[in-house]
């Protein structure tokens, strides 16, 4: 049997396994709290941060880890748009993206964000050049009548 949902899961490579091993097993504890499982497993999350930042080249305070893909969708797009402040609140999507992407973007257009859903073609594959055109004009001059052709064009 061929296995082809891979959004929802994916099988976990041998050594991650191995790794998170005795996470799992022995050394659960929640890393907030202040028993004895805590402090062991506060450790483990900040090697693993310092690790991954070191091969990310940016600081361990730049990683943030998830529950999951709604949580990351949600923590990269409702935080982009709090950290814009009053500019550059327009964000890019495709028009087949995951519910996990739309809502928070249709959430923002009720703030006030501006957001421009780009096509794709047969394959699923969005033009380059259309995304980019699409961010462009979020950039001159607050043109938006130019939205309709880049519509027409995809």
């Amino acid at each position: 049997m061929i296995y082809l949902d891979y959004n929802a899961s994916t099988p976990i490579h041998p050594e991650v396994q191995a790794a998170m091993a005795p996470f799992l097993a022995a050394s659960y504890g929640n890393p907030s709290s202040g028993h004895w499982a805590g402090p062991p497993a506060a450790q483990a999350v900040a090697r693993a941060r310092a690790q991954l930042a070191d091969l990310l080249g940016c600081a361990p305070a730049e990683v943030v880890f998830t529950s999951g893909g709604t949580e990351s969708n949600n923590t990269a797009l409702l935080g982009a748009f709090w950290a814009a402040g009053e500019r550059r609140r327009h964000l890019v999507t495709t028009c087949i993206e995951h519910p996990a992407v739309v809502a928070p973007c249709h959430f923002l257009e009720r703030l006030g964000a501006e957001v421009t859903s780009v096509g794709v073609d047969a394959q699923g594959l969005v033009d380059p050049s259309a995304a980019e055109l699409a961010a462009d004009l979020s950039w001159t001059n607050g043109v938006r009548g130019q939205r309709a052709w880049l519509w027409d064009e995809l």
